[in-house]
């Protein structure tokens, strides 16, 4: 990598693409939490105390926020970066929020690029699959692999395209998380766990734990996602009927606090189990 990269977020994916980059000195990363400040220190990058300064001569912009604030980041950012920057929107956000946002940008004369990532960050790192859109996908291609992401591919011209193919894919996937948690909750409070889990296959049981840690670790960052979701299905003319149930179970499993969450299944359940919000006492009371 020879141009500098700004990493707007540092959370789980900034940090990871930092360290699987080794990217050091040469990316700049600004994050509104103060304690993550210590997380870019321990991957050497260029600690910035703001927006602008972190934006500052950089070529590749990679926005990496929450999606409830990817717009407004897009928004703020559009009057910092340098014309000739690309603004990589790498958040999970429906793509009529990714086409407001490339506007913002258009407006002030900027670059915009559609990036849905669209597998988790780790272990993957810069091997993740990265679905591209947008006018400026060639040049994002190429400012992409120099920075040592593996596996890129372009998607279409149109801003959102890369987006909805995110979202409606998330649909599946994350609406699976809630389906497992609904259906493996109950099994545990019936006594009957072992039972409906072997009756699905052997690798049932595996699957289910990796869910639920995805869920209890990062279950209200999907949660905002999933609003996301909701969003392009209604822009389609759909209502959300299975998407916003996703939303309840990922924001209410997510805020239990189950983090780190315990080795196996029936640990995490029974950790679920012990909780105020999933106490069987307490919902029969109610």
């Amino acid at each position: 990598m020879t141009k500098q990269i700004a990493l707007i977020g540092f959370g789980e994916a900034g940090f990871t693409f930092a360290q699987a980059g080794g990217w050091g000195s040469r990316a700049t990363a600004f994050d509104i939490a103060p304690a993550r400040r210590s997380v870019m220190e321990q991957v050497s990058v260029t600690v910035c105390q703001g927006l602008a300064e972190a934006l500052s001569g950089a070529s590749l912009v990679l926005s990496l926020v929450t999606a409830d604030q990817a717009l407004a980041v897009a928004r703020e950012a559009a009057g910092l970066i340098d014309p000739q920057a690309l603004f990589c929107d790498m958040n999970s956000v429906a793509p009529g929020t990714k086409r407001e946002a490339a506007e913002a940008l258009a407006a002030a004369g900027k670059r915009y690029v559609d990036v849905a990532v669209m597998a988790p960050v780790h272990p993957a790192a810069l091997d993740v699959p990265l679905n591209i859109s947008g006018e400026h996908a060639a040049e994002a291609e190429q400012l992409l692999a120099a920075a040592g992401f593996t596996k890129i591919k372009q998607v279409g011209d149109e801003i959102g395209r890369a987006s909805t193919i995110k979202m409606l894919r998330s649909v599946m996937y994350k609406g699976m998380e809630a389906l497992t948690a609904e259906c493996v909750i109950a099994c545990e409070r019936a006594g009957v766990t072992d039972e409906v889990l072997g009756s699905f296959g052997s690798d049932w049981a595996s699957g289910a734990d990796y869910r639920f840690d995805r869920i209890l670790v990062h279950g209200q960052r999907r949660a905002a996602e999933l609003r996301e979701v909701c969003r392009t299905l209604s822009d389609l003319g759909l209502e959300p009927r299975m998407s916003s149930g996703t939303v309840a179970w990922e924001q209410e499993l997510g805020e239990l606090g189950i983090n780190p969450p315990p080795e196996g299944l029936k640990a995490k359940l029974a950790a679920i189990a012990a909780t105020p919000a999933f106490s069987s006492s307490t919902k029969k009371e109610n």
